[in-house]
């Protein structure tokens, strides 16, 4: 067995098992000899986010607060295994598409550029392709429900479905929207009432 394999398996035990899986994932990701993928992570810490909408800071720091949201529910996924990772895993693709624009940090098509690196990312450490794809598919759609609730034009509610299961993007999203510093519980309330409109239109669309 390989260290990334190695590394992998211990990734993967704390995010099926820890109450905070944070407080390991944070321990470990400044250690010293972490290769690629691994580093993919790290470059995390350095990705800043908008204050207004992330007043934790990096996009580490809000992956950190994702994960725990995602442990706290995981007993609700069709596939808890590949849960925990696409919550670990669903803003990977902000390191390369980060930018300042008119004064304001933006990452536009981190989901479909996350959807690449989360695949490549597992690649390099299993060979379940099912765990891959499922992954892929959840870090792809991540955003779907901003764009559906919105109706903006990215929205894809026919192409997402065909794809993966509405419930487990829900059950992703609410992880993600909770997953922030500083939230009231107007806030929380107001974020759990967007996820269930997602879900709404999901399910009208089946209905069609």
């Amino acid at each position: 067995m390989t260290i990334s394999r190695e590394i992998f398996d211990i990734f993967e035990h704390h995010l099926l098992n820890d109450e905070k899986p944070s407080e390991y994932l944070n321990a470990e990701i400044d250690r010293e000899g972490f290769s690629y993928p691994f580093t993919m992570l790290k470059k995390l810490q350095d990705i800043p986010q908008s204050p207004e909408h992330h007043p934790e800071g990096n996009v580490w720091n809000h992956t950190l607060l994702v994960v725990d949201e995602a442990a706290k529910r995981k007993d609700e996924s069709e596939d808890k295994r590949a849960f925990m990772w696409a919550a670990l895993l669903h803003d990977i693709g902000k390191a390369p598409v980060t930018r300042i624009k008119k004064g304001r940090i933006v990452a536009y098509d981190h989901d479909k550029i996350g959807e690449k690196m989360a695949a490549d990312f597992l690649e390099h450490l299993t060979d379940d392709r099912g765990l891959i794809s499922t992954v892929s598919k959840l870090v792809r759609w991540h955003m779907q429900i901003l764009f559906a609730v919105k109706d903006l034009p990215f929205a894809d509610l026919k192409t997402m479905m065909k794809q993966v299961s509405y419930k487990e993007i829900a059950l992703l999203g609410i992880c993600d929207r909770l997953g922030r510093g500083e939230l009231t519980e107007e806030r929380i309330q107001k974020e759990k009432d967007t996820v269930e409109m997602f879900i709404k239109k999901c399910e009208g669309r089946l209905r069609t």
